[in-house]
This record gives C-alpha cells, sequence and structure tokens, in this order.
C-alpha cells in the first residue's frame, strides 16, 4: 500500500511552511523598525493555509464559470504569496516617522510563531519515527 505525504503528515506539513513564512514576515518587520515610513505586515495564518493545502471552505467564492474559449482560466494563474499579507493596525498612535512597527508586539508574535513552529516539528518528527518503527518492524 502506497502512502502519501497527505496520509502520514496530513496538514502539518504545510503549517511548516507557513510558520517558516511567517517568522521571516516577523523578522523582516523588526529589522524595519527604526525605517521611516515602513508598514508592519503580518501574515494571515488561515489563508495562507487554505492557499497552501488548496482547502475549500464554505465561504469561498465559487469558481468562476468559463463561458468562451477564450477567457482566462484562473486556476492556471500563479498564487503569489505576497497577497496573503496583511498591513498591520497599531496598537498606540504614529509616532510621528509614519513607522507601524511595535517591537514588542513584533517580538511577542515572533515567540508565539517560534514556539508554535517547534510544536509542529515535534508533531511532524513523532509521526516519522512512528513511520519509521513501522517499515523497521514490517521489514523483520
Amino acid at each position: 500500500m502506497a502512502l502519501t505525504f497527505n496520509q502520514v503528515f496530513g496538514i502539518h506539513q504545510h503549517t511548516m511552511r507557513i510558520r517558516n513564512d511567517r517568522a521571516e514576515v516577523i523578522a523582516g518587520n523588526l529589522a524595519n523598525a527604526d525605517t521611516p515610513g515602513f508598514k508592519a505586515r503580518g501574515l494571515d495564518f488561515n489563508a495562507a493555509l487554505i492557499e497552501q493545502a488548496h482547502l475549500k471552505t464554505v465561504d469561498s467564492n465559487p469558481p468562476m464559470a468559463k463561458t468562451n474559449v477564450r477567457h482566462l482560466d484562473l486556476g492556471d494563474l500563479p498564487r503569489d504569496p505576497e497577497l496573503l499579507l496583511k498591513y498591520r493596525l497599531p496598537y498606540q498612535a504614529d509616532t510621528g516617522n509614519g513607522n507601524t512597527v511595535e517591537v514588542s508586539t513584533e517580538r511577542m508574535n515572533y515567540m508565539t510563531n517560534n514556539i508554535e513552529y517547534r510544536a509542529t516539528l515535534q508533531f511532524l518528527n513523532g509521526r516519522i519515527s512512528k513511520l519509521m518503527s513501522a517499515l523497521q518492524s514490517g521489514a523483520n
């Protein structure tokens, strides 16, 4: 019986990639904390997960009807990860230079993301260990 990554790892294979992308966005925010006019961004985890796993949701728009051969097929368009980035609304008023990065908030978001990343990694390592154990016991 052949196993696929989706059967073994489920959605967790996609969450690792999204959490990594999210860490990069947060790190970019922190790196630009003193850049005048920089707007802090965040990655919408739920939207990114739906995009990565190509999941369908109840409230998602139905596919567009292609009524002419000259119409574009939207399924063939490349997916742009930049579309999942949203600008963050600051908790405090503007500092005067137009920068919306709040270092304490970004640090907290980075630590939260790190904990979630490590939990997902630990889960995946457990799955891999169980799979390796099953393969070794099946070989004997």
